[in-house]
């Protein structure tokens, strides 16, 4: 009887051991792992850059998808009412930490949850999307990654591009808080440097064709802040001032990419990267939403379509040329 009860102690010692402890010593159970979800508002290529840098980073500080992680990827295809039911199964699927690609899918995990913790991917204003208290100290479950554009050097060089022009054009998709907020920029902005904008908004994709249309008949040329709507659907946008033989200068190196002239933009790439970094030193422990500030990305990096602009017979400002050529990407 005693030679039992010992055997029976040393399976429970030996069980607990393996409970708690698995072979690099973490204290997760051999059979658990960390469990990553992404909300993402819609495919396209300046969201995609942002996951998949986030996706290398989390590999690059150890936590491998399938062998010591999971990364459950939830794409709402461009509707909004999908976030909330994708946002409610990555909870209940017991994600260990969450993040959020666009504005709304972050405010549809914050209304989701407030203890599961949550990384801001391509956030503009978290703040004034009612995500935070306050960016320096988020006093919550969310922190993350914010990125602006910088709207001055845009603007710049738009004018640089177009010294003659007269009326220029600026379009976004008024529903889309990121893209709303950051308009705003624009417009104060166009006005301290005397520049003639003309403002169009859009509530969504169907509106693009007549809306765009109807600003080129009255400009010179459009302007596109970060705005995932009309990223995605850019081509009607480039068709539309290609068929008028005006350029548009977006604020984002993939649209320019698909058609648009130039442009001082973020690395959506690094950006994601940098939630990575966040959300492995919150997986580590290193970090605390709570106490962890926004982080912001406002260095753009030079980027010309090089094609583009010779198509539609613009005179290419030679010192950007070459800045882009040394220090940024060019599209032929």
């Amino acid at each position: 009887m005693k030679r039992m009860s010992a055997l029976i102690a040393i399976l429970i010692a030996f069980l607990g051991f393996a409970f708690f402890t698995d072979n690099g010593g973490s204290s997760f159970s051999l059979n658990k792992k960390p469990k990553v979800g992404v909300l993402t508002l819609m495919h396209h290529p300046a969201l995609d850059q942002i996951y998949h840098g986030f996706v290398h980073q989390l590999a690059k500080e150890g936590y491998h998808d399938g062998k010591n992680i999971t990364i459950e990827y939830q794409n709402a295809n461009g509707d909004q009412s999908n976030l909330k039911t994708m946002a409610n199964k990555l909870v209940n699927d017991n994600a260990t930490i969450l993040f959020g690609i666009t504005t709304p899918a972050s405010q549809a995990l914050a209304n989701t949850t407030t203890k599961t913790p949550i990384v801001l991917g391509a956030v503009t204003d978290p703040k004034g999307a009612g995500l935070v208290k306050n960016n320096q100290h988020p006093g919550g479950n969310i922190t993350g990654i914010s990125g602006q554009a910088p709207v001055l050097e845009q603007l710049q060089l738009v004018k640089k591009f177009m010294p003659h022009a007269k009326t220029f054009g600026l379009i976004y998709t008024s529903s889309d808080p990121s893209a709303a907020s950051e308009a705003k920029i624009f417009i104060k902005t166009a006005k301290q440097l005397k520049m003639n904008l003309k403002v169009a908004s859009i509530a969504n994709s169907n509106d693009l064709n007549q809306v765009s249309q109807a600003l080129l008949s009255e400009v010179d040329a459009v302007i596109v802040p970060t705005d995932n709507t009309i990223a995605g659907a850019m081509q009607t946008l480039v068709k539309n001032a290609d068929a008028v033989n005006k350029p548009v200068f977006p604020a984002v190196d993939t649209m320019v990419k698909q058609g648009g002239v130039a442009t001082y933009s973020i690395n959506q790439f690094k950006m994601g990267e940098e939630g990575g970094k966040v959300a492995a030193a919150i997986l580590r422990g290193d970090k605390k939403p709570a106490t962890t500030a926004i982080e912001y990305i406002r260095h753009g990096e030079p980027v010309l379509n090089l094609k583009q602009a010779q198509k539609l017979g613009l005179t290419i400002p030679k010192d950007f040329q070459q800045e882009a050529t040394n220090h940024g990407e060019v599209f032929k």
